[in-house]
């Protein structure tokens, strides 16, 4: 397979990974033992972002795109290595650990594929509700709820907009992001986990996600093609 090759019909059979990892992840939120950790940074680790990325690195195998992959739950290839890649996979098995602790369902499987640097391909899942998001560069951006697939298009808006709905995380506000909302008139805050914040501005369900603090590419590589392909 070859970069030429990258298109829906990969995001498809992507979207079919992040479905097998949302079953995993499912079968333990739905049980009584999450098997909670704390990994070297103090972040969480249970035993579902393990057995979704089992299921995602056997299923991006069995692609045979030859093309490594970097997860958040997998050793860390040294940056030596990684840093001459020129098209690789990039997972966060389990987006919101925090948010699957709380059993609240706003956490997601997120699955990219980068090529010169750029994320060619996204693909978000979110098991709770069964929804589908998932785009390729030059394809646009398509959700798939209900079993209905709808093509998605970011919100239009100026900064001078009163009432702008602004996306922030459940987890990670921080006064610099307080202040950087202060600057809108009268906005509209709408509190989300994981990656279901770019998500939604993606939709056109919110204008602006502020993101001032620590994050990682897997956290946000899947979710940030949604909003470019779909105009934001």
């Amino acid at each position: 397979m070859t970069t030429t090759d990258i298109n829906l019909a990969l995001a498809a059979q992507v979207a079919q990974i992040a479905r097998r990892a949302g079953k995993a992840i499912l079968k333990i939120y739905n049980s009584d033992n999450f098997g909670v950790e704390a990994k070297s940074d103090n972040s969480p680790l249970t035993l579902a972002d393990q057995a979704a990325n089992k299921v995602i690195m056997a299923g991006l195998e069995k692609l045979a795109t030859g093309w490594p992959v970097i997860s958040e739950e997998n050793k860390l290839v040294p940056f030596e290595t990684r840093r001459h890649y020129t098209t690789f996979w990039l997972v966060d098995p389990l987006d919101g650990t925090k948010e699957f602790i709380k059993r609240n369902g706003e956490f997601t499987v997120n699955i990219a594929l980068v090529h010169n640097n750029r994320v060619v391909l996204g693909v978000v899942f979110v098991p709770v509700t069964n929804e589908m998001y998932y785009a390729a560069t030059g394809c646009g951006t398509f959700s798939v709820v209900g079993g209905v697939r709808r093509k998605l298009r970011a919100a239009t808006y100026k900064n001078s907009d009163p009432g702008l709905k602004v996306v922030s995380s459940r987890s990670h506000m921080n006064t610099e992001t307080a202040d950087f909302i202060a600057q809108y008139t009268d906005p509209e805050l709408v509190s989300k986990g994981s990656s279901l914040k770019l998500v939604m501005v993606a939709a056109g369900q919110a204008h602006v996600y502020p993101r001032i603090a620590p994050t990682m590419e897997w956290d946000t590589a899947a979710a940030q093609l949604l909003v470019e392909e779909a105009g934001g």
